[in-house]
C-alpha cells in the first residue's frame, strides 16, 4: 500500500502561480508513473500531467505551456508547478501513482483561482 499526501493548494488570483507537492510513502517510488489529475464540481476527473519512471512527461491540452510536472526520486515526491492560473483551473487536484496492475490515489488538495 502506498500513501500519497498532497500539499500546496489554496486560493490564488488569476495569473498567479502555485506549486503542488505529493509525497509518496514507498521506497520504490522510482518505478511508478506519477500523475496529477483534477476534478471540478459536476465534471469528470481529468489528467493534468504525468511523468514516467524515465521522466517522460505528458500534459492535458488545457495546461500545456503553463504547468510543469517534475519528480524527485530521492525525496519520493512529485511536483506540479502551475503558472498563469485561470479560473477554469479551479478544482480538486489528486496525485496518482501507477505501475503494472496497481494504482494509488491521494486525498486531494483544493485549488481555487479567483479574484
Amino acid at each position: 500500500q502506498v500513501q500519497l499526501v498532497e500539499s500546496g493548494g489554496g486560493l490564488v488570483q488569476p495569473g498567479g502561480s502555485l506549486t503542488l507537492s505529493c509525497a509518496a510513502s514507498t521506497r520504490i517510488f522510482a518505478i511508478y508513473t506519477m500523475g496529477w489529475y483534477r476534478q471540478a464540481p459536476g465534471k469528470q476527473r481529468e489528467l493534468v500531467a504525468s511523468i514516467t519512471s524515465r521522466a517522460t512527461t505528458r500534459y492535458g491540452d488545457s495546461v500545456k505551456g503553463r504547468f510543469t510536472i517534475s519528480r524527485d526520486n530521492a525525496k519520493t515526491t512529485v511536483y506540479l508547478q502551475m503558472n498563469s492560473l485561470k479560473p477554469e483551473d479551479t478544482a480538486s487536484y489528486y496525485c496518482n501513482a501507477a505501475t503494472v496492475g496497481v494504482q494509488y490515489w491521494g486525498q486531494g488538495t483544493q485549488v481555487t483561482v479567483s479574484s
